[in-house]
């Protein structure tokens, strides 16, 4: 029996190599990433994943394993060599059981982010990561690409929200680190590092998730600032003012308003101060945020600000910036930066960086927004107005990159805050990352994946 034929019987009827049915799973959602592949695999529990993966490392067969297919930096799509088989955990969508003690919930891998959310909130708690794609995205996906979002300032990245994990390892043995405990000093926490692997160290098949308690009080607001200098000011006023409530605390430039504009959304401010930022407060004890956060923002003397009356209101100041990602897509091909700063650095970065940026390439349109208050920004760079975006990426992309990238690391900071490093980043990280960490990661990958059948070509170039 050949490999392939193997991983067939591993995964019984699920399985196709239908040139139509694979072509979806062959490119990324941006459609910039392409890839080939001998076929899809679709494992309904960790035993199959197992099985699959025991077959491909007999084979020396590499494996690509796959989610919601949401990611940014081609971390989910196989090469162009067509040898790859993708290993798609959509059907594992298990979801509980709850532990409302210890305030967890396991999931199997291929759980929908908004499932999960809903699953918590009929617990009476929360799952506080969220961020636009959660219809489609994967905690599988997730984990693998330790996400962000728009909560991290309060709860942190999904690395903080994992309390056990399941996974399948390169020979296919399992690792059973499902169970949440609080404590363990037993060794090294194998766990920890397959967060952020994206799924070159082993498979996530399930996980434990850390629940937090519902908020009984929220409020929204949309403000006008002078730029990030300002707008970390007022989010230590906030913090400073009433405490641990400031739950998402997110920059948008006049620009991100205005292409938000364009796709119809109509911009929250009557006025167009530079800078704007979305603020939402949250506090699980009864309290009047809204009423606090109106008399901090009159306080700090900004000038112009809304504040969501309703769930409605508040939902829809939330829509502007979720559709800044999708409307700057179809604006056309830009130049995409996912970085992150130490975050008293970030204002120093935006006044050094984004001038520099579009000197040396005149008519360059920076566009940065996103998580300020932890100090990540999508820092993206358009082509001038009236060429074709495709084409000025194409001659210019590599340099602007390696422009931002090495600001980026003077700063003290990373090239991939929260999507990743996948197929897109690896030759920068591999030109821009400490050598001692690369180095140190390099024999963490010969160690536990020896023939580099686990998603090769991602991560380290």
């Amino acid at each position: 029996m050949t490999a392939l034929a193997a991983i067939r019987a591993a995964a019984g009827d699920r399985w196709s190599a239908d040139p139509d049915v694979l072509a979806p799973h062959l490119v990324d959602w941006r459609g910039r990433v392409r890839g080939s592949a001998a076929l899809i695999v679709w494992p309904g529990d960790t035993a199959q994943v197992a099985a699959i993966v025991r077959a491909a490392a007999a084979g020396r067969i590499p494996l690509v394993p796959q989610g919601g297919n949401t990611g940014l930096v081609g971390g989910g799509i196989a090469d162009a060599s067509g040898a790859a088989v993708i290993v798609s955990l959509e059907r594992m969508r298990a979801i509980g059981p709850v532990d409302r003690a210890g305030q967890t919930l396991t999931v199997a891998a291929g759980a929908i982010l908004a499932d999960v959310q809903a699953a918590a909130h009929d617990a009476g708690c929360v799952f506080p990561l969220d961020l636009a794609a959660k219809g489609s995205a994967t905690i599988g996906g997730l984990i693998a690409t330790n996400a962000g979002g728009v909560q991290v300032l309060r709860h942190g990245t999904m690395r903080a929200r994992v309390a056990g994990l399941e996974a399948v390892l390169a020979d296919g043995s399992v690792l059973d680190q499902l169970t949440p405990l609080v404590k363990d000093t037993g060794g090294y926490d194998i766990k920890q590092l397959l967060i952020g692997s994206e799924g070159t160290l082993g498979i996530v098949t399930r996980a434990t998730l850390r629940l937090a308690a519902a908020p009984r009080d929220t409020a929204i607001a949309w403000a006008g600032v002078d730029g990030p200098a300002a707008a970390l000011a007022l989010l230590a006023r906030l913090r400073g003012a009433l405490g641990d409530v400031v739950e998402s605390f997110e920059l948008i430039p006049l620009a991100g308003v205005d292409l938000v504009a364009a796709r119809g959304l109509r911009p929250p401010l009557a006025s167009r101060p530079p800078w704007q930022v979305l603020i939402e407060l949250a506090s699980v004890a009864p309290a009047d945020l809204a009423t606090a956060l109106a008399g901090q923002l009159a306080d700090a003397g900004v000038a112009d600000a809304v504040i969501a009356q309703s769930a409605a209101q508040g939902a829809a100041l939330w829509r502007v910036r979720e559709t800044l990602p999708e409307a700057e897509r179809l604006d056309g091909v830009a130049v995409k930066h996912d970085l992150a700063v130490p975050v008293a650095a970030l204002p120093e970065f935006v006044a050094e960086t984004t001038p520099a940026v579009e000197a040396a390439w005149p008519g360059a349109r920076v566009l940065a927004f996103g998580h300020v208050g932890d100090g990540n920004l999508h820092y993206n760079v358009r082509a001038p107005a009236g060429t074709d975006s495709a084409e000025w990426v194409a001659a210019h992309g590599a340099a602007v990159t390696r422009s931002v990238n090495d600001r980026v690391v003077a700063a003290g900071g990373t090239i991939a805050a929260e999507h990743g490093i996948g197929s897109v980043k690896a030759a920068e990280l591999a030109r821009t990352g400490d050598p001692a960490r690369l180095a140190a990661m390099r024999a963490i990958k010969a160690a536990l994946d020896p023939f580099g059948i686990m998603n090769p070509g991602k991560v380290l170039a």
